[in-house]
């Protein structure tokens, strides 16, 4: 209980020394557990230490992938799963941007690799599907720590068919169908709008929800992909495929300096 005769300037000063004790117990604990990642932070700077040493057993060059860049993923992605230790080996970053290069990215989940490209699904209406609609371009990075691997994709994105996007939704627990009709993704709403929106599409569809025209899937089909193995003193492994411009079934490789 607050002292009541205590001034508003002692007050405050109690509540700084008790943030900046707050602040500085935080702080031991992080650089305890991030295993001393970054140097006593400031109130105005971090700085990060220097990284731990990747090491990755098999070697990564232009002769020991597979000749197409599709094929070379399914097999990193299975190993990547098996392993047992990459959490969510499916998130990925995905980059868009405006037809000005304005760039954004946020993290969203693979859902399927077919013979045409990477396969997410969406809010046909949210931030990164106008950029899509805007400017057909998109990146994505796969980044699987535990096993010191990543792998970089660019291409053009197209929709996929309202085939394809119902047979995914009708997958999806009935949560996530319900919680696709209430959500206006990336729209600014009120504390208790997106409950009340729940709700009422609960009400609506009960657990057999349609597939809204305004949800769906995009395909990123690859013109450049990019695998990257991490090897000591930062002398990292680095194979680019390269789409051939007149036989686009046909790949170029080559090795990239670290």
């Amino acid at each position: 209980m607050v002292n009541p005769t205590l001034s508003r300037g002692n007050m405050l000063s109690r509540l700084s020394l008790t943030r900046l004790r707050s602040s500085a117990l935080f702080a031991r604990r992080s650089l305890f557990s991030m295993d001393k990642v970054i140097s006593e932070p400031t109130p105005d700077e971090i700085k990060v230490l220097s990284h731990r040493q990747y090491e990755t057993s098999n070697i990564l060059s232009p002769g020991t992938v597979l000749p197409s860049p599709l094929d070379q993923f399914h097999l990193w992605f299975k190993e990547a799963v098996d392993d047992g230790q990459v959490q969510e080996p499916e998130a990925m970053s995905l980059s868009t941007a405006t037809p000005s290069g304005i760039p954004s990215v946020r993290i969203v989940l693979f859902k399927h690799l077919d013979s045409r490209g990477f396969i997410f699904y969406t809010n046909y209406t949210s931030r990164k599907s106008k950029e899509l609609l805007e400017n057909p371009n998109a990146a994505l990075v796969f980044y699987w720590r535990e096993i010191h691997r990543s792998v970089r994709v660019v291409g053009k994105v197209e929709k996929v068919s309202q085939e394809e996007s119902k047979e995914y939704f009708k997958s999806r627990p009935v949560g996530s169908q319900l919680g696709a009709w209430a959500s206006k993704q990336s729209t600014v709403i009120g504390e208790n709008d997106l409950a009340t929106r729940l709700k009422e599409v609960e009400e609506k569809f009960g657990d057999n929800p349609p597939t809204p025209d305004f949800w769906g899937g995009w395909r990123i089909v690859p013109n450049e992909v990019e695998f990257w193995s991490g090897r000591p003193s930062r002398l990292h492994d680095r194979v680019r495929y390269l789409r051939s411009d007149s036989s686009p079934d046909s790949w170029k490789i080559e090795r990239l300096s670290p």
